[in-house]
């Protein structure tokens, strides 16, 4: 289980399903180190969604300790339709027709869920089916027909994704049921909301007017998952709050031996553009079946939180899998182990840049004085969070412990790397007395004791969002001698 004693920098995101619905194992996730949940929108209902949503909030109100909602939209999967017989078995050589007029499926042709493909390939191209475990060349395109030759042939089933080799469809990000189920990530008041397939930064500022619309404050997370993604990393980071390294479409369109570097690439984007980062798919994929991971899961864990990512997410691991609550201590044990030999790598060095915000200058000087100073912990007395985003960036080795009276930024900062948000709610308006009274809530908590030097951020005047201006150092218990 997680051992509070020595915190957890990277954070766990756990996706929920039919394995983690029941209120004793999700009570067991969150003891065991869950800091967000996934709530996958390609699966399950609107009121399942909300009911698990509830239900995960409860808990972590009842164990005192914030867990985010991250919501998951579906996207446009580019899918084929059903078969009469529910699949078919391809040998290579065969010849088989991709068919946007075809209302059920045989051995030689299926229907498409998505009939702009016919007009979106050309001779030559290259179809990854099922995650690229059946591999079509296209012939020729006849009205609504892709005529193919199978290159790589096996099962095909009811439903499977296709995608384009080097990507190049044009589905829009967001459909029309992604527009809905923002309004159910509205209603359970997500703390994030993911967009699947966003081709540019036009994306991403269309989910979050939609987001807004419905009166929804969640950040913005863009799934990294499409060749076109890539040519344009730099404008959807900026985008973005944040961003997924989304493996498993973007390794079927960019083929899998990229997919490392592009990874280190992106979180490496995303921490100097001051964004979060979550590293996805198949982490621990094997634990679906088994009690334990296999070493090449642990050293993929291990190694994209040597990247520096903000957290690493599971899957159907928790969502479907037979081993939920150990899939989540076997990567919290990971993640430990990987920090202990975690040499800063990652930091972005900031002594040469010019600040344009004073909450940054400051966060930046609280840094500076913790890395030079025998510090305990950072205390950030914050509304908006944003002065412990600038914090979380760097590589400092102690604590930042985020104090807000705002359940939603609580909420938000669980997913900030080396962040431990907790509830303080400021009685008074006087500097000192809001300041002093952090420091006995960290002492009541047991983070620090007596002598201990730590340092207090806080920006006057008291209560503005985004004003941190103020870094005072302590040595915990003095105000108590005067």
């Amino acid at each position: 289980m997680a051992d509070s004693a020595a915190p957890r920098k990277t954070k766990i995101v756990a996706t929920l399903g039919p394995a983690s619905s029941s209120e004793d194992v999700l009570d067991r996730m969150v003891e065991a180190g869950v800091d967000m949940v996934r709530l996958n929108f390609s699966h399950g209902s609107a009121e399942e969604h909300i009911q698990r949503a509830g239900l995960v909030r409860e808990i972590a109100r009842n164990r005192h300790r914030p867990v985010g909602v991250l919501c998951d939209l579906q996207g446009p999967k580019i899918r084929i339709g059903r078969f009469a017989d529910g699949k078919i078995q391809l040998a290579r050589g065969d010849q088989f027709i991709l068919d946007a007029d075809c209302a059920l499926g045989d051995q030689t042709r299926v229907g498409l869920d998505y009939p702009s493909l016919p007009g979106e390939v050309e001779s030559g191209a290259i179809l990854l089916l099922d995650d690229g475990r059946v591999v079509m060349t296209v012939d020729r395109v006849v009205g609504n027909e892709v005529h193919c030759t199978v290159d790589v042939g096996g099962v095909l089933s009811n439903n499977k994704g296709i995608n384009r080799k080097g990507g190049g469809l044009a589905a829009e990000a967001l459909t029309e049921k992604d527009k809905q189920d923002i309004k159910t990530a509205a209603a359970l008041e997500a703390d994030y909301i993911a967009i699947s397939f966003p081709r540019s930064a036009a994306d991403v500022h269309y989910a979050r007017d939609l987001i807004r619309a419905a009166g929804c404050n969640a950040g913005v997370v863009a799934k990294i998952e499409r060749a076109e993604a890539i040519h344009a990393l730099d404008e959807i980071i900026d985008a973005a709050d944040g961003i997924m390294v989304a493996r498993g479409d973007l390794g079927v369109e960019v083929g899998d031996a990229a997919v490392p570097g592009l990874q280190k690439r992106m979180i490496r984007m995303a921490r100097q553009r001051n964004k979060l980062a979550i590293t996805a798919t198949q982490m621990m994929e094997s634990m679906i079946t088994n009690p334990i991971p296999t070493r090449a899961e642990v050293s993929d864990v291990a190694n994209a939180v040597l990247d520096g990512t903000d957290a690493v997410m599971l899957s159907a691991e928790s969502a479907a899998g037979q081993y939920p609550v150990e899939t989540i201590c076997a990567m919290d044990r990971v993640c430990r182990e990987a920090e202990r030999e975690d040499d800063g790598s990652h930091t972005i060095k900031q002594d040469t840049r010019q600040f344009q915000r004073i909450d940054e200058s400051i966060a930046m000087a609280a840094l500076y004085t913790a890395e030079h100073l025998h510090v305990k912990a950072i205390a950030a007395l914050t509304q908006s969070g944003a002065s412990v985003m600038w914090l979380s960036r760097s590589h400092v080795s102690v604590p930042i412990y985020a104090l807000t009276p705002d359940k939603h930024t609580r909420r938000k900062l669980t997913l900030f790397r080396g962040v431990y948000p907790f509830r303080y709610d400021q009685t008074t308006t006087d500097r000192d007395l809001i300041l002093e009274g952090a420091e006995n809530e960290l002492l009541r908590r047991g983070l620090v004791q007596d002598g201990d030097l730590i340092l207090l951020l806080i920006g006057e005047p008291v209560g503005v969002s985004g004003g941190t201006n103020t870094l005072k150092i302590v040595k915990v218990g003095e105000h108590r001698k005067h």
